[in-house]
This record gives structure tokens, sequence and C-alpha cells, in this order.
């Protein structure tokens, strides 16, 4: 398997889950900041020009993070990253698609990158701070609903994690802001997990 990742970029969940696994992989890095996803080269990877994507051989490229951490959680049932009941699976889908499609987005996208929407330069700290709203309201919304103990779920680790973990080290790290208690203690949780320390070191990470 070949990672194609960003280093800091949502794709830090993948590279976690690929690390959880064990198995050999290769990473290949698509410089967000340089602007590679545009490039054709990656282009003829990801049409869709973002991380992450998964290439599982054969010509086939796997992209978007809810679809990917599925892939990986029931070709690899041994490492145990996805319940094995239904109902577990449909619960860490359900973490992992509001992080990606709703917290991410609305809540990172708009801090990091106010001109994506807005036309106007003078907009931008506005956009900004609706952003830091919905941040503290969607992490308000993950701290009610907190199921499990250590992990997001009650039977543990799973691709919930590693979707929650990318948006909590934004805001503890790269926005200094402080998170609900849950959260933060998760977050803590998951710097000192081996996989997740060998991820953020091979991307030149802070632990």
């Amino acid at each position: 398997m070949k990672l194609y990742y960003s280093p800091g970029a949502c794709s830090i969940g993948i590279h976690i889950l690929l690390e959880e696994i064990g198995k050999p992989y290769e990473l290949s890095l698509v410089a967000l900041k340089d602007g590679a996803q545009s490039k054709p080269d990656y282009v003829a990877v990801n049409p869709k020009s973002k991380v992450p994507a998964l290439d599982i051989g054969e010509g086939r490229v796997l992209t978007e993070f809810p679809a990917i951490a599925l892939y990986l959680g029931q070709s690899e049932p041994e490492a145990g990253i996805l319940p094995k009941d239904p109902a577990g699976q449909a619960r860490a889908l359900e973490v992992t698609d509001y992080v990606t499609g709703t917290v991410h987005p609305h809540a990172f996208t708009r801090q990091f990158r106010p001109y994506n929407y807005s036309l106007r330069e003078e907009d931008f700290p506005k956009v900004v701070e609706q952003a830091r709203e919905n941040a503290a309201r969607y992490f308000a919304v993950l701290e009610k609903g907190w199921a499990g103990d250590t992990w997001v779920l009650p039977g543990g680790f799973s691709i919930a994690d590693a979707a929650l973990f990318f948006v909590e080290y934004w805001h503890a790290r790269r926005v200094k802001q402080a998170l609900p208690p849950h959260l933060d203690a998760h977050l803590k949780a998951m710097l000192a997990r081996p996989a997740v320390r060998r991820a953020l070191e091979q991307e030149g990470m802070e632990a």
C-alpha cells in the first residue's frame, strides 16, 4: 500500500491507522503548501486534488478518509481498529463522518483558508470567528455524547479515534485553544500511543 499524505493534514489519521495495522506501506509526500495536490502527477492519482489517497495495488486508489478507514478496518480485522458488530461499526463511522464532514471543513478549513469562503479580505476575520464558534459547538457535541472511557467508543480504540485525533491536535497545537475534558484526555492518550508517535515522527510533527 502507498499513502499519499501531507504533513499535518487530515491524512495523519490514516497514517496512524497504517502504523496500528503494522503491515508494510509506503509514504508519498503531497506538499499542500506548494500546491502539489493540483499538479498533473497527483491529479492523475486523485482527481479530487486532496489527501489522503491510498493506493491498494493493481491500479486501485481509494479516496476520502471514512472510506479508506473502513477499508483498512475490514481488510485487516486482526488489527482491531474497527468494531466487529454492525452497531459498533456504525458508531465508529458516525464519529468519523462527523469529524471529516463537519468539524474539519466548518471549524478548521474556515480558519486556515478563510479566502475559500469570501473574496473580500475584510471578511476574513469574521470567517475565522465563525469557524472558532463552530469548533466550540462541535467539540461540545462530541464531549456530551462521549460513550467510551479512554477511547471514543466503549469497545476500545478504533478508526474514530484516528479521525478525532487530527482535529484535536489542530485545536490544541495549531490554534492553541483548550479542549473539553474528555477530548483533552483523549488527545493526551493518543499522543502517548506508539503508533501515533511513530506517525508524527515520520511526518516531522511534534508529539
